[in-house]
């Protein structure tokens, strides 16, 4: 196993094990999603963003630990 699959591995499993830190993890690519939306248009009207981005977000983590089981 190469240094960076055992850094996934264990970044995943604590991912799992810490809903804490987890929170913290979707809640930062929920707002980097969130702040490039409202850049790329700026003059949009919707009102579901901040919740398609937490969606997303956490989509992305459930395929990360999916994928790295």
């Amino acid at each position: 196993m190469t240094d960076i699959e055992h850094a996934v591995k264990v970044l995943v499993r604590t991912l799992r094990d810490d809903e804490g830190y987890r929170e913290a993890w979707k809640a930062n690519i929920a707002m980097a999603f969130y702040d490039e939306f409202n850049r790329t248009y700026p003059d949009h009207n919707l009102p579901r963003l901040h919740e398609i981005a937490n969606e997303a977000a956490g989509n992305f983590l459930n395929l990360l630990a999916k994928d790295s089981q």
